[in-house]
C-alpha cells in the first residue's frame, strides 16, 4: 500500500507551494529552511536550486558545487539519488538573494544546511552562476508531502481499512480512510470531503476512478467504533497524482469526545480496472468485442509500466518526452485501467519504440478520459525515439507475490519455482514440473514476483538445494502466452498433476533480470533488397548441409539450379540490455564447412505463406555470427566475431546479414506463381528473453509470376492497428526483378 513518510514536516513560516513547485524538505531540522527546484523548461525532478531562508526564496551559487551536494539536495526533496548538476544558470536566472556559496558536502548530510559553506547570505556571485540539479526520477518509498499554510504536520501512513465483509475480497476497493499520526491510526472527518478527494485516494491505490457507496451500513459501523479523528481536512482538486500534491484544508473542530462536527468518518469506494475486476463471463466476451484501445504500454517488465504508444491513422507511434509530466502520465494510467502514475519516465527508459512520433509537448489537465484528448504539438520535429516517454502506474495490491517464491538460488533473482497450494484446509508449498517449461512461463513468474523480466528458464535445478519444506510437484503442464499476471492464470493440469520425470532435479527454475533486450527487424531494408537468384546446386553444398534448402534439393540433380529469394536483414536492439546467446561459448557448435560457430540453433525463420496461412516455402538461419555491424553515434561496439570473439548485439546497435550470405534466402524452386505472404520471425523459439516479442515478426505481401517477385507493404507485427494488420491493405510499392 502507498504510505506517507514518518517525517512529514511542513514549516510554519512557509507559504504553501504552488502546484508547479516541489515542497519543502522533510529532513531539515530548521523549520524555516526549505528547498525547491524551479526555473525555465523544468521537469519535476530537475531545475534551478532555490532555498527558503528567513521567509525569502533565493538561489545557490555554482562555485565548488559537486555531485555530492546534489545528492544531499535530491534526498532532501524525496528522490533516491542525484544524476547530475548544472552550472551557469542552465535553468534560467533566479531572483532575490543568493543564500549559499562555496557549498562543500560529503554526500551523507541530512540537509544542505549541514554542509560547509561561506555562511547563509555570504556570497560574491551573480545570478548568472545559479546552480541547477538533476535528480533521479525514482522517489524514496513512502516520501510524500501534503501542502498547507502555517502549520506543522506529521503523517506516517495512510490506508483504506476494509470492513469485515470486504476484507476477503481482492483487491480491497472500499473502506474507512485512515491516517497514521504519532503512531496511532485516526479517521478523517467527512467535513469538506469531496468525491475529488476520493478520486485521488483511489488513484494512489491503483484504481482508475471512484464510485458511490451505500452510507447506511457504514454509519452503523461508525457509531459502534471508537472515535479518534485527525485534526485536519484535505483539499484535493482531483487531478493530482497522489495525496502528496493535495493541500490541507481548514482545521477540524473536534468536540470533547473527539468527534468532528458531522460526526462521520470518511469512506472511500473505488472502481477497479478491467484487469483487476472479477472476470466477465465467456458469453459476454463472445457477444461483445472490445474496442481496440488508442493507447498502449510496451517494453515494461511489470503490469502498469512501459513505453507509451498511441494509435493514429491505423499506425502505432510513440510520444516525445518534451514537457512530459505526472499529469499526462496519470491520464495514461487511468485510461488503461490503472491508478495514478508513480513516475513519468523520459529518455526512452522503457526502450525505444519504432515508427512515427505521434505526440509532442503533451499538456493535460488530468481529467481527460484519454491521452488523445490532451493538448499537444502535432509537429515532432527534433524528437527521436531516444526521447520516448513512458510511465509507471499504481496498481492494486493483489497479493500475487505471496503465492509464489524462488527457493535455493544464489540471490533473490533466481531459484526453483515454488507455488502455494491448499490441501485439506491447510497451505503447502510445492514445486512445478519442468516438462515443457520455457521462457514464456519464466516471464510470468518473474512478473508475478515483481522481479522484472526472465533471463533464463531452467528445466533442471538439482544444483539449487531447497529448504525441505515443499510437498513435491503440485503443478504440471504449465503453458503460458506470456501476458498472464500469475502462473495460476496459465494453462496447466490443475489438480491432476502429471510429471513423468518427477520433481527433484527436474523442478522448474528461473532467473530474473530488471532489464531485457528487444530485437526489431528493419522492414524497409528487407523490402528494398529482395531479389531472385538462380544458383547451381553444386555451389550450395554448405547450405545443403545446414538444411537451408527445400527438401526436394536432396534428390535433385547436382547440375540443376535452385531459385533463391534473397534479401538483407538489419536487426536492431532497441531494448535496455544487450542481446546475448543463451548458450555460452563452450557449447557453441563449430561448422567446418562455413568455418564459424553457431551460438543459437535457430535465430530466424523465413517463410512464404499462402493467403490462408499455409506454409509453402521456408528457410531458417542459425546465428552465423551475432555482432555489432553498426551502432548509433556515440555507442561503442562490444561484439565482434573475428578471431572467435564474443557474440551479441549491443543496445543501440544492429547486426546486418547481407543478401549475399549463405542461407540468407528462401528456396522457392518448387513454388507456383501466385500471391503470398512473406514472413520473417526473429528468435522464433523464444530462446532468449526479450521485453517485447510482438515486434519480432515482419510481414509483407508478395507476388510471384514465375520470373519476378514483388514484395510490398512490409511492416513489423504490432505496428499497425489490428484491423489493418489483418488485411494488409496498400498498393504495390516495390517491384523486384529476377537477376
Amino acid at each position: 500500500m502507498p504510505s506517507l513518510s514518518p517525517s512529514l514536516l511542513l514549516p510554519s513560516s512557509l507559504l504553501f507551494c504552488s502546484l508547479l513547485l516541489l515542497c519543502p524538505s522533510m529532513a531539515s531540522s530548521d523549520p524555516s529552511f526549505a528547498l525547491r527546484l524551479s526555473g525555465e523548461k523544468r521537469k519535476p525532478h530537475e531545475g534551478r536550486l532555490e532555498v527558503f531562508v528567513n521567509g525569502e526564496w533565493g538561489t545557490v551559487c555554482d562555485d565548488d558545487f559537486s555531485l555530492s551536494a546534489a545528492q544531499v539536495v535530491c534526498r532532501q526533496l524525496g528522490f533516491i539519488d542525484a544524476e547530475s548538476w548544472a552550472s551557469r544558470a542552465k535553468y534560467g536566472q533566479g531572483q532575490g538573494r543568493i543564500w549559499l556559496d562555496n557549498v562543500h558536502c560529503l554526500g551523507s548530510e541530512k540537509s544542505l544546511l549541514d554542509c560547509e559553506s561561506n555562511g547563509v547570505g555570504v556570497s560574491d556571485c551573480k545570478h548568472s552562476e545559479d546552480v541547477g540539479v538533476v535528480c533521479s526520477q525514482r522517489r524514496i518509498p513512502g516520501f510524500h508531502f501534503i501542502r498547507t499554510e502555517g502549520v506543522n504536520v506529521q503523517v506516517e501512513d495512510v490506508r483504506i481499512r476494509a470492513t469485515y465483509s470486504h476484507r476477503k475480497r481482492i483487491p480491497i476497493t472500499e473502506g474507512f480512510l485512515e491516517v497514521k499520526d504519532a503512531g496511532k491510526w485516526r479517521q478523517i472527518c467527512d467535513m469538506d470531503w469531496t468525491m475529488r478527494n476520493s478520486r485521488v485516494i483511489c488513484g494512489m491505490y491503483g484504481f482508475p476512478t471512484e464510485k458511490r457507496y451505500n452510507p447506511k451500513s457504514y454509519k452503523l459501523l461508525a457509531s459502534r467504533r471508537k472515535k479518534n479523528f485527525w485534526t485536519h481536512s484535505v483539499n484535493c482538486s482531483g487531478n493530482e497524482a497522489g495525496l502528496s500534491e493535495c493541500k490541507l484544508g481548514r482545521d477540524v473542530p473536534l468536540r470533547g469526545n473527539q468527534t468532528c462536527s458531522g460526526g462521520w468518518p470518511v469512506v472511500v469506494s473505488c472502481a477497479p480496472g478491467r484487469a483487476f475486476a472479477p472476470s466477465v463471463s465467456a458469453g459476454f466476451r463472445k457477444a461483445y468485442r472490445m474496442e481496440q484501445p488508442l493507447v498502449r504500454l510496451r517494453g515494461g517488465a511489470m503490469i502498469g509500466e512501459g513505453r507509451v504508444e498511441v494509435l493514429k491513422n491505423g499506425e502505432w507511434g510513440t510520444v516525445c518526452d518534451d514537457q512530459w509530466d505526472l499529469r499526462a502520465a496519470t491520464v495514461v494510467c487511468r485510461e488503461l485501467g490503472f491508478g495514478s502514475a508513480k513516475e513519468a519516465l523520459t529518455g526512452a527508459r522503457m526502450g525505444q519504440g519504432m515508427g512515427p512520433v505521434h505526440m509532442n509537448e503533451v499538456l493535460c489537465s488530468g481529467f481527460e478520459k484519454s491521452l488523445t484528448e490532451c493538448r499537444f504539438n502535432r509537429e515532432s520535429t527534433g524528437c527521436s525515439h531516444e526521447e520516448d516517454a513512458g510511465v509507471r502506474c499504481n496498481i492494486p495490491e493483489m497479493g500475487f507475490n505471496k503465492r509464489l517464491r524462488l527457493s535455493g538460488g544464489r540471490n533473490p533473482l533466481e531459484g526453483r519455482v515454488e507455488v502455494l497450494t491448499q490441501r485439506n484446509g491447510s497451505l503447502h508449498w510445492g514445486s512445478v514440473c519442468s516438462e515443457g517449461w520455457g521462457t514464456m512461463e519464466a516471464m510470468v513468474v518473474c512478473r508475478q514476483l515483481g522481479l522484472g523480466f526472465a533471463s533464463h528458464a531452467f528445466q533442471e535445478t538439482w544444483y539449487w538445494q531447497g529448504d525441505g519444506t515443499t510437498d513435491g510437484v503440485v503443478m504440471s503442464g504449465v503453458k503460458c502466452s506470456g501476458a498472464e499476471l500469475t502462473l495460476d492464470q496459465c494453462l496447466h493440469h490443475g489438480k491432476h498433476v502429471n510429471c513423468p520425470r518427477g520433481g527433484g532435479r527436474y523442478a522448474a527454475g528461473v532467473s530474473c533480470t530488471h532489464t531485457a533486450p528487444d530485437l526489431v527487424l528493419n522492414a524497409p531494408v528487407v523490402e528494398q533488397t529482395t531479389y531472385l537468384e538462380d544458383r547451381p546446386l553444386y555451389a550450395l553444398t554448405c547450405a545443403q548441409e545446414e538444411n537451408c534448402l527445400s527438401s526436394s534439393a536432396s534428390s535433385a540433380d547436382p547440375t540443376s539450379y535452385r531459385r533463391l529469394m534473397r534479401f538483407s536483414s538489419q536487426i536492431h536492439n532497441n531494448g535496455q540490455s544487450d542481446f546475448r546467446p543463451r548458450a555460452g561459448p563452450q557449447s557453441w557448435i563449430w561448422h567446418e564447412c562455413h568455418r564459424h560457430y553457431h551460438s543459437m540453433e535457430v535465430f530466424t525463420h523465413y517463410d512464404l505463406l499462402s493467403l490462408n496461412g499455409t506454409k509453402v516455402a521456408e528457410g531458417h538461419k542459425a546465428s552465423f555470427c551475432l555482432e555489432d555491424t553498426y551502432c548509433e553515434e556515440g555507442i561503442q561496439k562490444r561484439y565482434e566475431c573475428a578471431n572467435f570473439g564474443q557474440q551479441g548485439i549491443t543496445v543501440g546497435c544492429w547486426d546486418t546479414y547481407r543478401h549475399d550470405i549463405d542461407c540468407q534466402w528462401i528456396d522457392i524452386t518448387d513454388l507456383r506463381p501466385g500471391d503470398y505472404m512473406f514472413q520473417v520471425v526473429i528468435n522464433p523459439n523464444f530462446e532468449v528473453a526479450e521485453s517485447d516479442y510482438s515486434n519480432n515478426v515482419m510481414k509483407c505481401k508478395a507476388r510471384y509470376d514465375g520470373h519476378r517477385m514483388w514484395t510490398y507493404n512490409c511492416h513489423i507485427g504490432g505496428s499497425l492497428s489490428s484491423d489493418t494488420d489483418d488485411s494488409f491493405p496498400g498498393l504495390l510499392t516495390n517491384q523486384i526483378s529476377h537477376r
